[in-house]
């Protein structure tokens, strides 16, 4: 490995993978041809690397670290500021073409490792959410949507044939151009609001919220006169959060519960409740702590309780490429990231639960338009983010990841789901 002179300012001992690029003599050959490769690419993908560029190369350091690890090279090389774009929409840009042309440099696996139940800190949150509290998506109030019935296979194991059943399946189409970031604070509460229709939420309903980074929701289900339970394992993002809950005016309704590990176990949570609300968490567990995620939800939710689980998945149109483009967020934000399909998450809820999906809501144009107004809000707030704590490297992580997903979405490779399942047995009651 290399030192230079222009990572001399990256605290090496935070960023290990950053403060330093591969070197040697083998390197140099591999990073020639890595330099061709990605010229072609971008030559491919319509970007202009000289005149009005799209992206400028300011140290060869970029080539050297994707011949030694591909797309998270790529990532490492714009976090240490080896590359750049005229601004945040242009490296949208450039990441969202060099897909389409499927650029796929040879990209080493990161191993997937459990969640330790962390949450985003709430002072990162709260410089790029429009409504101070939420990390997740909104929905806007333009674009129509559109609601159908679809038979769907049943995936529970045993003896004897299984029936299909009806799963309502509603897809939110793209928002119109009028919508701006100034209404992404409205359409993350509007979103909250839905979850709470899909969980019948009311007055009286004892609801969880798992993990803590939905608590808009709870928010919005206490104006209900529900009881709220917000479980987490971060304690310091719940002292957080319980302060934003002060400041709502929702502090008597809502409870914030400290978990021991990442997925609650069975001496934890033992209420039972008639709504659960988990965003974003499933994609960010392991295979094993999903399944046990899963299990915990059915043993928690009474009879005729719904919950609601949001979730980012992969499509069809998912590509080798796409997936190598994704290990740079689970190297460095999400260790257990890999996203299911659609019909994984039916397996998963039935396999290992007594609950089946009933009703599913695509809002991966709503959630695409959801990054971009966050993207825009972060640009804007990067001093205030330098003095939170947040480094440079950091700030160029953040930006990354927030130009990765949107790429995903626009491209549809990516969509993001709200699963509501109920228990397979309900004696008769709906």
């Amino acid at each position: 490995m290399a030192l230079d002179q222009h990572l001399s300012s990256i605290d090496a001992e935070q960023w290990p993978g950053i403060a330093t690029y591969p070197s040697g003599i083998l390197t140099k050959v591999r990073a020639r041809k890595a330099e061709a490769e990605f010229a072609k690419a971008c030559s491919q993908a319509g970007l202009s690397l000289v005149e009005d560029p799209d992206l400028v190369v300011h140290h060869d350091a970029l080539f050297a670290r994707i011949a030694h690890s591909g797309w998270l090279g790529v990532a490492e090389s714009y976090m240490a500021g080896e590359w750049s774009t005229p601004d945040s929409a242009t490296l949208v840009k450039v990441l969202t073409q060099l897909l389409k042309v499927d650029y796929s440099p040879a990209t080493k696996a990161v191993e997937i490792s459990e969640s330790f139940g962390g949450e985003l800190p709430g002072d990162l949150v709260s410089l790029y959410s429009g409504d101070g509290l939420s990390h997740h998506g909104g929905l806007f109030t333009s674009g129509v949507h559109t609601t159908v019935r679809q038979s769907w296979p049943s995936y529970t194991r045993g003896p004897g044939a299984k029936k299909p059943h009806f799963v309502d399946v509603t897809t939110m189409h793209e928002p119109d151009d009028t919508v701006d970031r100034e209404d992404l604070g409205d359409a993350q509460r509007r979103w909250a609001q839905k979850l709470c229709d899909l969980t019948k939420t009311g007055v009286g309903s004892h609801m969880l919220v798992y993990p803590a980074s939905g608590s808009q929701v709870g928010v919005q289900a206490a104006a209900r006169r529900a009881t709220v339970d917000i479980a987490s394992a971060d304690d310091a993002h719940l002292k957080y959060l319980h302060e934003q809950l002060v400041l709502e005016g929702v502090e008597d309704s809502v409870a914030c519960i400290a978990l021991a590990k990442g997925v609650p176990n069975r001496t934890e949570l033992r209420s039972r409740y008639e709504a659960i609300v988990s965003i974003e968490k499933l994609e960010a567990l392991s295979p094993k702590q999903r399944q046990v995620f899963i299990e915990a939800l059915g043993r928690l939710l009474v009879g005729t309780g719904r919950a609601v689980l949001q979730s980012l998945v992969s499509t069809e149109r998912m590509t080798k490429a796409a997936r190598s483009a994704m290990q740079p967020l689970r190297a460095y934000i999400w260790p257990g990231m890999e996203l299911p399909s659609v019909d994984d998450v039916h397996k998963l809820v039935e396999r290992h639960s007594g609950l089946r999906i009933v009703e599913q809501i695509h809002l991966g144009a709503h959630y695409q338009a959801s990054l971009q107004h966050e993207r825009s809000f972060f640009d804007g707030r990067l001093r205030e983010a330098a003095a939170a704590g947040f480094d440079q490297v950091f700030r160029r992580l953040w930006t990354y990841q927030f130009a990765l997903r949107e790429a995903l979405l626009a491209l549809e490779m990516v969509d993001s789901v709200a699963f509501a399942a109920m228990h397979r047995h309900r004696g008769g009651k709906r």
